[in-house]
Protein backbone atom coordinates (compact mmCIF):
# COMPACT_ATOMS: atom_id res chain seq x y z
CA UNK A 1 0.00 0.00 0.00
CA UNK A 2 1.23 3.59 -1.48
CA UNK A 3 0.62 6.39 1.08
CA UNK A 4 0.17 10.19 -0.36
CA UNK A 5 0.60 13.23 1.65
CA UNK A 6 -2.00 15.34 -0.08
CA UNK A 7 -0.45 18.31 -1.97
CA UNK A 8 -3.96 19.69 -2.06
CA UNK A 9 -4.83 20.36 0.98
CA UNK A 10 -3.76 22.40 3.41
CA UNK A 11 -0.98 21.03 6.27
CA UNK A 12 -2.28 22.61 9.90
CA UNK A 13 1.05 22.44 10.88
CA UNK A 14 4.48 24.13 9.75
CA UNK A 15 6.12 20.47 9.45
CA UNK A 16 4.57 17.71 7.23
CA UNK A 17 3.85 14.01 9.24
CA UNK A 18 6.46 11.35 9.15
CA UNK A 19 4.77 8.56 8.09
CA UNK A 20 5.77 5.82 10.71
CA UNK A 21 4.96 2.32 12.21
CA UNK A 22 3.27 3.85 15.09
CA UNK A 23 1.20 6.82 13.53
CA UNK A 24 -0.25 4.72 10.17
CA UNK A 25 -0.78 1.78 12.85
CA UNK A 26 -2.94 4.01 15.43
CA UNK A 27 -4.46 5.79 12.12
CA UNK A 28 -6.09 2.46 10.70
CA UNK A 29 -7.12 1.28 14.29
CA UNK A 30 -9.07 4.45 14.67
CA UNK A 31 -10.48 4.27 11.50
CA UNK A 32 -11.79 0.53 12.23
CA UNK A 33 -12.94 1.72 15.53
CA UNK A 34 -15.17 4.52 14.29
CA UNK A 35 -16.29 2.95 11.14
CA UNK A 36 -17.22 -0.66 12.57
CA UNK A 37 -17.11 -0.08 15.90
CA UNK A 38 -15.16 -2.09 19.05
CA UNK A 39 -16.41 -5.67 17.97
CA UNK A 40 -15.04 -5.16 14.50
CA UNK A 41 -11.97 -3.59 16.07
CA UNK A 42 -11.38 -6.67 18.44
CA UNK A 43 -12.02 -8.84 15.57
CA UNK A 44 -9.19 -7.19 13.10
CA UNK A 45 -6.92 -6.70 15.70
CA UNK A 46 -5.84 -10.40 16.28
CA UNK A 47 -4.63 -10.50 12.58
CA UNK A 48 -3.78 -7.08 11.90
CA UNK A 49 0.23 -6.16 11.48
CA UNK A 50 1.76 -3.65 10.06
CA UNK A 51 5.11 -5.39 8.70
CA UNK A 52 6.70 -2.83 7.04
CA UNK A 53 7.26 1.18 6.59
CA UNK A 54 9.64 3.11 4.52
CA UNK A 55 9.42 6.94 5.69
CA UNK A 56 11.11 7.88 2.29
CA UNK A 57 8.93 6.12 -0.66
CA UNK A 58 6.14 5.82 1.78
CA UNK A 59 5.84 2.31 0.90
CA UNK A 60 3.94 0.03 3.50
CA UNK A 61 2.94 -3.89 3.81
CA UNK A 62 -0.11 -4.92 5.90
CA UNK A 63 -1.14 -8.39 7.09
CA UNK A 64 -4.32 -9.02 8.03
CA UNK A 65 -6.03 -12.62 7.81
CA UNK A 66 -8.79 -13.17 4.85
CA UNK A 67 -11.52 -12.88 7.33
CA UNK A 68 -10.80 -9.62 7.98
CA UNK A 69 -9.25 -8.07 5.20
CA UNK A 70 -12.47 -6.45 3.76
CA UNK A 71 -13.34 -4.74 7.00
CA UNK A 72 -9.61 -3.41 6.92
CA UNK A 73 -9.41 -2.52 3.51
CA UNK A 74 -12.32 -0.45 3.78
CA UNK A 75 -10.99 1.31 6.72
CA UNK A 76 -8.02 2.10 5.10
CA UNK A 77 -10.32 4.13 2.52
CA UNK A 78 -11.52 6.22 5.23
CA UNK A 79 -8.57 7.19 6.20
CA UNK A 80 -8.34 10.60 5.83
CA UNK A 81 -4.96 12.61 8.05
CA UNK A 82 -2.13 10.95 9.65
CA UNK A 83 -1.88 13.77 12.59
CA UNK A 84 -2.97 16.49 10.68
CA UNK A 85 -1.63 15.74 7.82
CA UNK A 86 -4.36 15.01 4.93
CA UNK A 87 -3.00 11.57 2.82
CA UNK A 88 -4.11 9.22 0.23
CA UNK A 89 -3.96 5.50 0.41
CA UNK A 90 -3.10 3.57 -2.85
CA UNK A 91 -3.33 -0.09 -2.94
CA UNK A 92 -0.67 -1.38 -4.98
CA UNK A 93 -0.92 -5.28 -4.47
CA UNK A 94 -3.48 -7.66 -2.84
CA UNK A 95 -2.21 -11.11 -2.25
CA UNK A 96 -2.36 -14.18 -0.18
CA UNK A 97 1.20 -14.90 0.59
CA UNK A 98 3.97 -12.91 2.24
CA UNK A 99 6.35 -14.47 -1.31
CA UNK A 100 4.34 -12.48 -3.66
CA UNK A 101 4.03 -9.65 -1.59
CA UNK A 102 7.71 -9.02 -1.13
CA UNK A 103 8.38 -9.25 -4.59
CA UNK A 104 5.83 -6.87 -5.47
CA UNK A 105 6.83 -4.42 -2.76
CA UNK A 106 10.47 -4.57 -3.39
CA UNK A 107 9.69 -3.99 -6.75
CA UNK A 108 7.83 -0.98 -5.91
CA UNK A 109 10.58 0.56 -3.75
CA UNK A 110 13.05 0.50 -6.08
CA UNK A 111 11.29 2.16 -8.48
CA UNK A 112 10.00 4.89 -6.24
CA UNK A 113 13.34 5.38 -4.46
CA UNK A 114 14.91 5.66 -8.37
CA UNK A 115 12.35 8.71 -9.11
CA UNK A 116 13.26 9.91 -5.61
CA UNK A 117 16.97 10.00 -6.58
CA UNK A 118 16.00 11.93 -9.67
CA UNK A 119 14.00 14.39 -7.93
CA UNK A 120 16.54 14.78 -5.29
CA UNK A 121 19.93 15.07 -7.43
CA UNK A 122 22.60 16.31 -5.69
CA UNK A 123 20.89 17.09 -2.38
CA UNK A 124 20.71 12.71 -1.80
CA UNK A 125 23.12 12.24 1.13
CA UNK A 126 24.68 9.02 2.15
CA UNK A 127 22.27 8.52 5.25
CA UNK A 128 19.32 8.45 3.03
CA UNK A 129 20.64 6.32 0.81
CA UNK A 130 21.68 3.96 3.33
CA UNK A 131 18.58 3.98 5.36
CA UNK A 132 16.91 3.38 1.67
CA UNK A 133 19.03 0.37 1.55
CA UNK A 134 18.43 -1.06 5.43
CA UNK A 135 14.55 -0.94 4.31
CA UNK A 136 14.95 -3.02 0.88
CA UNK A 137 16.88 -5.34 3.20
CA UNK A 138 13.96 -5.47 5.68
CA UNK A 139 11.79 -6.76 3.26
CA UNK A 140 13.77 -9.33 1.40
CA UNK A 141 13.84 -10.52 5.30
CA UNK A 142 9.69 -10.31 6.02
CA UNK A 143 8.39 -13.75 7.40
CA UNK A 144 5.13 -15.05 8.30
Amino acid sequence: MEVFLDPNKDHQGDDPVIITQLNLSKAIKDSILLNFGECGLASSLGSFQLKYVNPITKLCIIRVSREEYQKVWSAITMVRSIGNCPVLFNLLDLSGNIKACKKAALKCDELKFEQYKLRMGTRLSADVTQHMQNCLEKIKLLEH
